[in-house]
């Protein structure tokens, strides 16, 4: 893949997997980790050590997120905007604004090696764990912007309908509920329901789609009309 220069204030698709395409996430601590890192390492300020190396903070300490308005409202200078994010078994995909220089690299960096050491910590392994470096790709025209953010949420039907890319979905109402009920993707709070608020800033993405309601109205429309084609050059996997 070309190498991307990335932009202040532009938005970009960025992705990566397990090596050798192994799980990532093993158990609900481990996906909460990462969601815990996603707002720890979202800051000009170094992170502190601790959070690269104890393996025992986990989900206590993201749920204290959305409980502790101390926590949320500490002064931070943010290197990106997250503007949605969807975590699977062996994979993550971001949909990231830069919002300083290098800000997307840099957090990256913190969040690979951070979460590449607590992983090999915990499950007593060595090695690198993901799949090279994150793989990036600018959203650079409307119609990926106005699709791409269902593609990131849908990705958790490969769970339980592997051929939803090819538009070959079971029963609908099953796959819907099953997206409302996956807790590993800023989905839920796109839709209204609270689950990560703190680690997206949605603001965005939301008047872009003009409420949250019309996003939600949207998503049954787009899952019965799936138009991969026209996010293909975008979607990074």
């Amino acid at each position: 893949m070309k190498r991307v220069i990335f932009a202040k204030d532009q938005i970009y698709h960025v992705y990566n997997r397990g090596v050798e395409k192994r799980n990532i996430f093993l158990d609900d601590k481990d996906y909460f980790r990462f969601i815990h890192n996603l707002f720890e390492f979202n800051d000009e300020k170094p992170a502190e050590n601790i959070y690269y190396k104890q393996p025992m903070l986990q989900s206590q300490k993201i749920q204290s997120y959305e409980a502790s308005p101390r926590k949320i409202n500490m002064p931070r200078k943010l290197l990106v905007e997250i503007m949605a994010f969807c975590l699977m078994p062996n994979h993550y995909h971001l949909l990231l604004r830069q919002k300083q220089d290098r800000g997307i690299t840099r957090f990256m960096q913190k969040l690979g090696t951070g979460y590449s050491m607590y992983f090999n910590q915990k499950h007593e392994r060595t090695g690198i764990l993901f799949q090279g470096p994150f793989k990036a790709i600018l959203v650079d025209r409307e119609t990926y912007f106005y699709y791409l953010p269902y593609y990131i949420h849908f990705n958790p039907l490969d769970l339980i309908e592997p051929e939803w890319r090819n538009g070959k979905i079971n029963n609908y109402k099953e796959a819907l509920n099953f997206l409302e009920n996956y807790r590993w993707s800023s989905h839920l709070d796109y839709i209204g329901k609270k689950n990560f608020p703190s680690v997206t800033q949605r603001e965005f993405l939301l008047e872009y789609h003009q409420n949250g309601n019309r996003y939600k109205q949207s998503i049954e429309n787009w899952l019965k009309e799936i138009q991969l084609e026209k996010i293909k050059d975008i979607m990074l996997e």
